[in-house]
């Protein structure tokens, strides 16, 4: 790192150690800005080499021990080619969310709970640098035309960013991480997601060409269960993915993954989930998995499902299944055809054989709490008829949620669709 290095009698404050640290940023980029290396292997090592080479000149003004050295340097290096004072949480695999508000509030998700860090940036203008280096390698920008934006890292993370003035006290930052480790339907079943019972009917539906709606709140799982079920389509189906952010893993050997780009600067260029559903529907799918739907699509989704495209799945924000059932019928109004209410609400309860709806619990745990069957219309209603429950009985004392998912007792109607292909399933499933 520095040659002839000698362990220091005095040591800096933590202030001197900020100064250090700003003097050896900006000394870097002055003259980075001169002369940027070309590929990025050779940036960082030109990164490195000038970190050392600026803090010989102050060392004896800034004398660190070793650990400090190694610790300076580090966070130098990831303000100038990472994303700074944050780059440590994207590289821990336990978190899986990073909200940064103003300054001062950095905080994270870890196993469903929010924690508070101690980190923090210099100030507003150090978070607008990060913000504009995760901005920059996509083509996008934030600027006072343009005061929010969704963004994609390279690994997969999603990013969401917004500055004043719509973010009151300083520029907003969150990332919610790409996990790369896929979780299986036993591990779903031992984290307690799921039941056994559960899996084993929701693998006969995927099997029996269902159209599944999975639904929930924000950060309740919904992905993860949609790459699961999705997971144990047979091998020898033609399966079109669509999502704003590509998250599903599938191993299946015919995937064909399709994304939706946002609008350039100059607000062209931009593909919609609705431009994707309409045309997968030329692709020759035998599954069509959207990610989320959230506006005028629903209405294609709708229609593929109920001409021949069985077996789809997708997810959508919603606060129980009856909710599920109000919002499709909202964002499929969206695709601003004059369909009659009635003519819509036909449409999705032929449409939609099961509803499997998740949450995340007080306790951060994300559970399955209710699994619906969509029957059929009585009068101007779509009925539901709950297969699966959630029953919760209490909160222990060290605020673990306590309770069972229990079947109804009810079998459903699609009962023979699932036997047609191989899965009698057992009464004890259902209850019996």
């Amino acid at each position: 790192m520095l040659n002839h290095y000698v362990e220091p009698e005095n040591r800096i404050s933590d202030k001197e150690k900020t100064e250090l640290k700003r003097t050896l940023v900006e000394s870097v980029q002055r003259e980075l800005d001169e002369t940027a290396p070309g590929s990025p292997a050779e940036y960082q090592a030109a990164v490195r080499k000038l970190i050392s080479k600026y803090y010989s000149e102050v060392q004896d003004q800034y004398p660190l021990t070793k650990y400090e050295l190694t610790q300076v340097f580090s966070e130098v290096q990831d303000d100038i080619t990472g994303f700074g004072p944050i780059q440590p949480l994207l590289a821990d695999p336990e978190i899986s969310e990073i909200m940064v508000y103003g300054p001062e509030q950095v905080y994270i998700e870890r196993n469903g709970k929010l924690e508070d860090t101690q980190i923090k940036f210099k100030d507003s203008d150090h978070i607008m640098r990060i913000i504009t280096r995760i901005l920059s390698p996509l083509g996008r920008r934030v600027d006072q035309e343009t005061l929010m934006a969704d963004a994609r890292l390279p690994d997969g993370s999603r990013v969401n960013i917004a500055i004043p003035p719509v973010s009151v006290d300083g520029p907003s930052l969150t990332i919610r991480k790409f996990l790369e480790s896929k979780l299986t339907i036993q591990q779903s079943i031992k984290l307690g997601t799921i039941t056994e019972h559960m899996a084993e009917f929701l693998e006969a539906c995927v099997a029996a060409r269902l159209n599944i709606l999975i639904t929930g709140n924000t950060s309740s799982g919904k992905t993860t269960l949609l790459n699961i079920l999705a997971g144990s389509i047979p091998n020898e189906e033609r399966i079109i993915t669509i999502e704003d952010a590509a998250e599903l893993n599938l191993n299946q050997k015919y995937v064909v993954r399709m994304e939706t780009r946002m609008p350039n600067v100059d607000g062209i260029g931009g593909v919609t989930t609705r431009d994707l559903v309409r045309n997968s529907l030329r692709m020759r799918p035998d599954r069509i998995i959207v990610g989320e739907v959230r506006s005028g699509e629903a209405l294609d989704m709708l229609q593929a499902m109920n001409t021949g495209h069985d077996g789809s799945m997708t997810t959508l924000h919603a606060n129980s299944p009856r909710d599920a059932i109000s919002r499709l019928e909202t964002m499929a109004m969206m695709a601003g055809l004059e369909m009659p209410l009635m003519a819509l609400r036909t449409q999705i309860a032929a449409a939609i054989d099961l509803i499997v709806h998740m949450e995340r619990l007080s306790d951060g745990a994300r559970k399955v709490v209710r699994v619906t069957e969509v029957p059929r219309m009585e009068g101007d209603i779509v009925t539901l008829s709950d297969i699966f429950k959630f029953d919760q009985t209490g909160v222990s004392s060290s605020g673990k949620v306590l309770g069972e998912m229990e079947p109804t007792g009810l079998r459903p109607i699609f009962t023979p669709r699932l036997e047609a292909t191989g899965h009698k399933l057992r009464g004890e499933i259902f209850g019996a």
